[in-house]
Formats: structure tokens, C-alpha cells, sequence
């Protein structure tokens, strides 16, 4: 559906520029949503952000990746062949540290070490760390936390899209207030020409005084400045919403003067499936606000850094086993012999600091950059907590404000009919009913005001809980 609306603005977008500038189109704020979700830079460059962070998955994954190497060696001097040696092996890392090899080695010369086999052997290997990197080691470690980067880049990814519908949402209902207080002003134009019209013939008729005239002239020469004044408001706020939008093809595109905001601007279709619950926004943003999911796996990721860095307080302890066989034949040689009986070779390697002053440095930074993010953590709940009930308390003063603003209008639209014609019977004066409808459009110009306030806010209260994805 949202791929379908977006194609829809999308075509009134490229072909709008053929039509008449009295063809109007509509824009509502669930379509420029929907385009600013599809085609902004900044979310397609969120989305790269994921796309690298998959990718450094499987950089991490190479550490486990088979490795098959061949070392060939010769020595010859002076007419004597030393030795000539070549090694194929294959070397398989385990998830839990465990390096599991195998490999031929063919060996001959004149001058050979005694230690070494000569001629075609073959052998079946196993390495394991008994103490150190046991648990853990930098292998597994750089792999999971990875794989917490990359939920980390999503997380960035919603709280980037976040904070760009809201600024897109701003643009938006600026734009709109800028639109319809110019409708309402243009209203008034047509209706002060008429009046002057009139005005005039009544005069002409005698039935007026010349000064009457000067009256409604003055009213409508007032109207037609606020006129141009807002027109220039509507194209400039139209300049600022056309930054969120962006074709296709990655241009940015200009909305042009024919494209308004939608009829029935005040009947948003978002709005009515958005959760204006305090105690249900309080728990949304607690459990999925982008922000404070990043700190958890910021936190997620430390853990693994500070049981890696335990590891540096051990001492190191690694075991290896090899079997060995004659020729390239390593089966037949294995089940001729128990182990550590015939045919092998292991080793026994031990290190162990005698201060372990760097894993203890380590150990105690880790575990600060666990406790400093969990302060960061605690004062952005509160911070995202207080966000979410200021607007909301701000929601609940402004739908009150709009109740009784659409009253004090009705009351003045009242004012005005009962003032023309009060006008009409020659009980009242031009400048009377000016005045009056002065006080109406100030009222209606506060109406509008304080309802894309309002809708601004709606829109706030989804953003500080995170919801705005």
C-alpha cells in the first residue's frame, strides 16, 4: 500500500508542471511520510550504515574460515643438497578455540636435522586452550559483538528515520498553516472587492457617503498586503518541506506553486491510529524507543568486552596432539597404536605474567565503560521520559485551546453577520463591521494556528517515544 502511494505522488510530481496552475494537487502528511521513508538520502544512508555492518559480520567470520597453506623450502650448496622440504596442511578453527589440523610433509637431503623425519610422513592434529580463551577469545568475541553492531546499525537506522519524519512533519504543517491562512486571506479579498463594489454603487446612488468608500478601500488594500505577505510565506515554507522530498532517481525535487495541502486537512488518517496514551507511550518508548535500544546493545557488546578481558587474568595454558603417520598413509598408521603410545607428538606450552598489571588494567577499564554507559543509559530514560510528558501534556492544553478557539471564532463570525446587518438597516457603520471582521480573522488566523500546533504535537508525542519509524 505504501509502495502504491508513493508511486502515486511520485507520477503527480512528474507530470504537475503540464497542468494549468489553477489544477490543483493535494499532498497530506502520510504521503510525504511515505517519501521521505523511500527516497531521503539520509535514510538510504542509514541504510548503507546496516549494509556495512553485515558486512563486517562476515569479516568476523573469516577468523573461523578453513585454511589450507603449503610451505616448500630447498637448500642447496656447493653441490650438496641439504635438504628439499614441502608441507601441505589444512588448519579447521572451532567455535570454542579448538584448531584442528592435518598435513603431509616429504623431507630429504644430506644435512638433516636428527630430530626431524625423513622421506613421506603424514599427520592428525588438535590444539586446545585448557585456562586461557577457553570461554572466550577474540575470535568469538569480535563475531558477537558483530552481530550486536549490526542490530546496533538498525537501531541507529530507526532512531535516524525517527528524527527525520519529525523534522519532515514540522516542515509540513508549516507549510500547511502558511496555506490555509492564505486561503482565508484571499477569502477575505473576494469578499472586501464585493463590498467595495457595492460600497461604490451605494455612493454613486447617494444613498452613502464618499467617506464609506475610502472605508472598504482601506480594508481591502489591508487585506490584499497580508495577501501577498502570506502567498510569499506559502512559497517559501514550500521551499523548506521540498528538502524532505526526493525522487526516484536521488534529485531532490521543488514542490511547484499547484501542489496544496490536501481537503479535509484537519481529518488526518495517521492520527487516528496513533497511541495518545501517556502510560502507553511511556511503556513503547521503554521498550522500543531506537535510542535506548542502542544502549543496550552498546551495554551487550562491553559484556563481551569485559569477559574477554577476564581472560587476560589467567594464566595460558595450551595442550596440542598430533598423530603421526608413515607415507601419506595417516588411517593406516592411526589404528595401528593407541594414543601416546607410537606414532606422536604433542606439546605443552604455559604462560602466565607475574602481575598481570595489563589483563587487571583492562579488566577495571571494561567494567567503567560499562558503568558509564549505564549512567548514559538511566539520564536518557529520564530524558526521554520527560520529553514524552511534556508533549503530552502540551497535546491535552492544546485540544482544549482549539475547543474554545473554534468558539471565540463561531462568536466573532456571529459579531459580523449581526454587525452587516445592523449595516444593512442603517443602524451601524462601515468601519463598525471592519472592525469586527479585523477581529475574525485574527481569530480564525489563531484557530489555524493553534490546530497545526496541535497536529505538530500529535506528531511530537509518536517521535519522543520513538514510534515515528
Amino acid at each position: 500500500m505504501t509502495q502504491k502511494i508513493c508511486l502515486l505522488i511520485l507520477i503527480v510530481f512528474l507530470y504537475t508542471k503540464g497542468y494549468a496552475q489553477d489544477s490543483l494537487r493535494t499532498l497530506n502528511a502520510e504521503q510525504v511520510i511515505s517519501l521521505v521513508r523511500s527516497y531521503h538520502p539520509v535514510v538510504k544512508q542509514a541504510n548503507i550504515q546496516v549494509d556495512k555492518s553485515k558486512a563486517d559480520i562476515l569479516t568476523a567470520r573469516a577468523a573461523f574460515d578453513p585454511i589450507i597453506s603449503t610451505y616448500a623450502t630447498q637448500k642447496t650448496f656447493n653441490g650438496t643438497n641439504y635438504y628439499t622440504y614441502v608441507s601441505p596442511e589444512i588448519k579447521i578453527p572451532t567455535w570454542f578455540g579448538i584448531e584442528i589440523y592435518s598435513g603431509l610433509e616429504s623431507l630429504s637431503g644430506n644435512r638433516l636435522d636428527p630430530s626431524q623425519s625423513t622421506g613421506q610422513t603424514s599427520y592428525l592434529g588438535i590444539s586446545v586452550p585448557l585456562i586461557k580463551n577457553l570461554v572466550i577469545d577474540k575470535r568469538r568475541a569480535f563475531l558477537r559483538q558483530a552481530k550486536i553492531f549490526k542490530s546496533m546499525a538498525i537501531a541507529d537506522q530507526k532512531a535516524t528515520v525517527n528524527d527525520l519524519l519529525m523534522e519532515a512533519m514540522e516542515a509540513y504543517w508549516t507549510w500547511v498553516k502558511s496555506y490555509q491562512t492564505y486561503k482565508v486571506i484571499e477569502q477575505n479579498v473576494e469578499i472586501n472587492r464585493k463590498r467595495l463594489a457595492l460600497v461604490t454603487a451605494s455612493y454613486q446612488n447617494g444613498e452613502r457617503p464618499a467617506i464609506d468608500t475610502i472605508e472598504a478601500l482601506t480594508q481591502l488594500q489591508s487585506f490584499e498586503y497580508e495577501k501577498n505577505a502570506y502567498w510569499l510565506d506559502f512559497q517559501n515554507t514550500g521551499l523548506e518541506l521540498s528538502a524532505f522530498l526526493w525522487t526516484k532517481d536521488e534529485m531532490p525535487y521543488v514542490l511547484p506553486e499547484n501542489i496544496v495541502p490536501q481537503d479535509g486537512w484537519e481529518n488526518e488518517v495517521n492520527i487516528a491510529a496513533f497511541n495518545l496514551s501517556l502510560e502507553n507511550l511511556l511503556t513503547a518508548a521503554t521498550i522500543n524507543h531506537p535510542d535506548l535500544q542502542i544502549y543496550d546493545y552498546k551495554l551487550e557488546a562491553l559484556q563481551i568486552d569485559k569477559k574477554l578481558k577476564l581472560q587476560e587474568l589467567l594464566p595460558k595454558l595450551d595442550v596440542s596432539y598430533n598423530q603421526l603417520g608413515k607415507d601419506f598413509n595417516l588411517l593406516k598408521t592411526t589404528v595401528t597404536g593407541p594414543l601416546f603410545r607410537n606414532n606422536f607428538q604433542y606439546g605443552l606450552k604455559f604462560e602466565m605474567p607475574l602481575r598481570f598489571s595489563q589483563g587487571r588494567g583492562d579488566y577495571k577499564n571494561a567494567k567503567l565503560k560499562i558503568a558509564e554507559t549505564e549512567l548514559g543509559q538511566s539520564q536518557k530514560q529520564l530524558q526521554i521520559a520527560i520529553k514524552i510528558k511534556s508533549y503530552y501534556n502540551e497535546f491535552e492544553t492544546l485540544k482544549k485551546q482549539v475547543a474554545l478557539q473554534s468558539e471565540n471564532y463561531n462568536n466573532y463570525q456571529r459579531l459580523v453577520k449581526a454587525e452587516e446587518s445592523r449595516l444593512t438597516n442603517g443602524e451601524s457603520s462601515l468601519f463598525v463591521v471592519n472592525t469586527r471582521e479585523t477581529k475574525a480573522l485574527e481569530a480564525y488566523e489563531k484557530l489555524i494556528a493553534l490546530k497545526t500546533k496541535y497536529f505538530k504535537t500529535v506528531y511530537a508525542l509518536q517521535w519522543s517515544a520513538g514510534l515515528l519509524q
